[in-house]
């Protein structure tokens, strides 16, 4: 564990400028001892200081046993305190419910269970004895094995239990039993510790002729593994998990020194064990010390690499321990930098200090990866890693004792997650090619069939082994195109509202008499509920705010058009008759001129009403533009109500841009036709660009795209109309007067007579 932990720290690729630290507390195989030491990591270091690290553990590495690791698990699990153990192989600890938190690198038993009677199967054993240890592990393990050879109608004579701290008399009942049982094949379900001393008696009373078969956890233990024990055990089969080489532990191991770093855990124990002497420290009393060699301090470990202890080319246990500090660190790279490890120079989005084991659990169930050695790392549902085991046999060679892997053959090799297997055309069944599953499908398992499709609003992440939830997409006011929208808006109401009261403000002036107070008014208001109408737009969509949208909308611009309309026919009726005291100029008084706004403006409600009424719009998912995404977005609901909408809009603006057109050589003190043609040019190309680019966008810019019409619209009837009359009022107010605007153009024979009492009728003149 020291040594991935130094590992990780140089990795300029791993949690770069981070360093992992560690404590190390010996649980002695005791549940009770477990938790105490797991309360005690859980807790703050005592006489450490600590100011940028945070408190707590981010994970545990623990533990060995079975039972010890379920204290622990039931202990820190409610805490959300992550645990990887490297050699718990009960299978009760994958259930998820009791324990969220428990990892592994070691396979579950279940899976050991399976292999061990599919052995005892293969071989047509059918009567056999089992030995199982007083604790979670053996009890849980037999339970495994007894289910599964049921179906293969393989009966069970007897179940012995045994325990290290067992009396003398009860490993002598078990002894007795295998000697009046007639069975010559027992499955010893038990950890080396608590096996050891059956073993003993068992060679002891010389009991020979036996099939032992074992789990994982004493088929490579170093203790039983001697000549004397070869006599009673010789031939043993089990599984054990696949051994690795860790070429760089070597150098690690040989340079340990208990003078470097006195405060390494265990070191001078191992140090005494290893060299055969205890080393002086600074203030050590040599003369207390009785029956001890002390060291001179010029030991090295070098005369002693021969040890088996140095021996890093099959490591199993050693490996799960690696494996486990790997994932750990992997775990929390993607939770301080919110991406995979692998990318240099890359940026935290999360500082240390808010590091919460809850988190370290989240990222911990999605780590995936691979390692140095090209095996992937990963954990299932339940917390387990891909079951993969080899066959050991024990055999003596030259006078020891050996663990011989059982060599496998095999066609093709399992497919990994991610993938599936595709038959090889001409060649057997067991010989296969591993696909990658396709886009929008994953296999989180090894050797499937066939990959399975993710839920509609789920996508396959780059692996193919988890479906992960597909990003929403909508327009936001926090992206920097809803902020620019949202900018423009507020920035157009403003300017509406600002323009009201200005005209208010100068009601009284003659320009403002001369326009149509009334009308313009209205059209300001109207258009000042424009430009607030886009932000029903933005944000999230609802029932509610996609009802509220196309319907305020269509409203808003109908009442808009309304007035422009009837400002146009008042200009035209007013200049197209010969004398201003003509009949059909007093047909369009202020009365009949609201009577066009509402009746405009009610047809567009009517039409409005049976939308909502029939069929209205409603929030939708939209899956088409992209495989990886969720587009949320308003449906219309009726797409000829919408149509509709904007097609009555439409025609309001062809109607006011013909009488424009027709009233634009008038006097040009009284250009405001040719304002209103132009304001009505602007509006009618841009809902004529609008339909196709409505239509070719997609996601939110859909959305964007009808903003900005509706922004561009309203600033050109604003811009057009407006401009020209505040000109006058606020910069040219010489020009603001009753003789400017009753003058005459010399060069136009016209020959009006403008009386005081209609001046609400004629348009505002235009500055020279």
């Amino acid at each position: 564990m020291i040594f991935a932990i130094q590992e990780i720290n140089k990795d300029p690729a791993l949690l770069p400028n981070i360093s992992l630290g560690y404590r190390i507390l010996d649980s002695c195989a005791s549940p009770t001892n477990t938790v105490r030491a797991a309360l005690t990591l859980g807790s703050e270091p005592e006489g450490i200081e600590i100011t940028s690290c945070p408190p707590a553990i981010s994970a545990l590495i623990a533990e060995s046993g079975s039972s010890q690791s379920l204290a622990v698990a039931e202990t820190l699990g409610p805490f959300q305190v992550p645990i990887v153990s490297y050699f718990s192989t009960c299978a009760c600890l994958s259930n998820r419910a009791k324990y969220p938190t428990f990892f592994r690198t070691i396979p579950s038993d279940y899976f050991q269970a399976k292999a061990l009677a599919a052995l005892v199967k293969h071989f047509g054993w059918e009567w056999i004895g089992a030995i199982q240890s007083d604790n979670d592990y053996g009890r849980n393990g037999i339970l495994a094995f007894t289910e599964e050879v049921k179906n293969f109608k393989i009966c069970i004579a007897f179940i012995g239990t045994v325990l290290r701290t067992y009396p003398l008399d009860k490993i002598l009942k078990v002894v007795e039993m295998i000697k009046q049982s007639t069975v010559k094949v027992i499955l010893a379900f038990v950890p080396e510790g608590d096996f050891y001393p059956l073993m003993k008696e068992i060679v002891k009373q010389n009991i020979t002729g036996i099939q032992w078969i074992a789990s994982e956890a004493w088929i490579t233990a170093a203790r039983p593994s001697t000549p004397e024990m070869y006599q009673a055990f010789g031939g043993a089969l089990g599984f054990v998990v696949q051994k690795m080489a860790i070429p760089n532990l070597n150098p690690f191991l040989a340079d340990i020194n208990p003078y470097r770093d006195p405060s390494i855990p265990f070191v001078k124990d191992f140090w005494e064990i290893m060299v055969g002497c205890q080393p002086s420290s600074h203030g050590m009393d040599t003369s207390a010390v009785k029956g001890t060699k002390i060291c001179t301090g010029n030991e090295t470990l070098m005369d002693h690499t021969q040890d088996v202890f140095f021996n890093v080319t099959q490591l199993r246990v050693s490996y799960n321990v690696y494996k486990a500090v790997y994932a750990i660190a992997h775990a929390l790279h993607q939770l301080v930098f919110c991406q995979p490890a692998g990318e240099r120079n890359v940026k935290p989005c999360l500082n240390v200090s808010e590091i919460h084991p809850k988190k370290v659990t989240y990222h911990l169930q999605r780590v995936n990866f691979r390692n140095h050695f090209g095996d992937y790392v990963f954990f299932d549902g339940n917390g387990n890693p891909p079951a993969s085991y080899d066959i050991i046999n024990w055999q003596l060679k030259n006078g020891q004792v050996h663990h011989v892997t059982v060599p496998t053959s095999l066609c093709s090799n399992v497919c990994p997650t991610g993938t599936r297997k595709a038959q090889i055309r001409g060649k057997p069944i067991c010989c296969f090619d591993c696909i990658p599953c396709a886009e929008g499908t994953i296999a989180n398992f090894t050797g499937a069939m066939d990959c399975t499709a993710c839920p509609k609003e789920y996508w396959s992440n780059d692996k193919r082994n988890e479906c992960i939830p597909r990003a929403i997409e909508f327009l936001t006011y926090y992206e920097p195109m809803g902020i620019a929208l949202t900018v423009v808006a507020l920035v157009g109401a403003y300017l509406s509202l600002l323009t009201m009261i200005v005209f208010i403000h100068y009601r009284e002036t003659p320009v403002i008499k001369a326009s149509n107070s009334e009308l313009s008014c209205f059209l300001l208001f109207s258009l000042f509920l424009c430009f607030l109408c886009p932000l029903t737009f933005i944000g999230r969509p609802t029932v509610w705010t996609c009802m509220l949208r196309h319907t305020a909308f269509g409203v808003t611009f109908a009442l808009c058009i309304s007035c422009v309309l009837g400002k146009t026919i008042v200009v035209v009726t007013a200049f197209k008759v010969i004398h201003p005291s003509n009949k059909v100029v007093g047909q369009f008084g202020p009365i009949q001129q609201r009577i066009i706004v509402c009746s405009c403006t009610l047809i567009q409600v009517i039409i409005c009403i049976l939308w909502l009424k029939l069929n209205p719009p409603f929030p939708d998912k939209v899956f088409r533009y992209s495989s990886k995404k969720v587009v949320l977005e308003c449906n219309t609901g009726s797409e000829v109500a919408f149509y509709a909408v904007l097609g009555y809009i439409g025609i309001l603006a062809v109607i006011c841009l013909i009488l424009a057109f027709l009233a634009r050589k008038l006097p040009d003190n009284f250009n405001e036709a040719k304002c209103i043609t132009f304001s009505m040019l602007i509006f009618c190309a841009v809902w004529i660009t609008f339909i196709p680019a409505y239509v070719s966008s997609p996601g939110k810019y859909t959305v964007a795209v009808e903003i900005f019409a509706i922004l561009s619209s309203a600033f050109g009837l604003l811009i057009s109309i407006f401009v020209p009359k505040c000109y006058i009022i606020l910069i040219k107010p010489e020009k603001n007067t009753k003789k400017y605007v009753m003058r005459l153009n010399a060069n136009r024979k016209c020959n009006l007579e403008i009386k005081d009492h209609i001046h609400t009728v004629y348009t505002i003149p235009l500055y020279e």
